[in-house]
């Protein structure tokens, strides 16, 4: 009786010991992801808060006619059609036989009242709302020039109440 009493008390301290290396699957808080800058995205960081700048590239969009694809708390995505022939881009992506083509730029920003880091990306998608749709980013500098970011920040800046 002894011996079965020790023998069961081993194979529960055993079997503790297994179970106090496990990980305990709580529930954490959720952990904000980073907003990172991709191949080919050109980024900024802007004196202002996310609001301020969302609403920025909304009234500068609306002044040039450009449409609104998506406008997001974190991201405004702007789509161009491209209604003119560019044989560079047939050559580089295909042609877009089947659809329109347009470039889509988005602009995602993550950061704080007076601190906010703005990134930038542009693809150029063949066949737009098609089944034969395809997406292309653009990596080269012609593509996504750093003008349009540097024209966002100081209307934010200004706008924003950042001394």
């Amino acid at each position: 009786m002894l011996i079965r009493l020790t023998v069961l008390l081993a194979a529960a301290l055993a079997l503790a010991a297994c179970q106090s290396g496990r990980r305990n699957n709580a529930p954490v808080a959720p952990r904000a992801d980073v907003l990172t800058v991709t191949a080919g995205a050109q980024s900024v960081n802007v004196r202002a808060d996310p609001e301020t700048i969302r609403r920025s590239i909304v009234a500068s969009a609306s002044e040039r006619g450009t449409p609104i694809a998506q406008n997001q708390p974190n991201m405004v995505v702007l789509e161009r059609t491209v209604t003119e022939a560019n044989p560079a881009l047939d050559s580089e992506f295909g042609p877009s036989d089947n659809g329109e083509r347009k470039f889509r730029i988005r602009v995602r920003f993550q950061g704080t009242r007076c601190d906010t880091l703005v990134v930038q990306d542009v693809f150029v998608v063949n066949n737009a709302g098609t089944g034969l749709e395809q997406v292309f980013a653009l990596t080269q500098p012609q593509y996504n020039p750093r003008q349009s970011l540097i024209g966002l920040k100081a209307k934010a800046e200004s706008a924003g109440g950042c001394a």
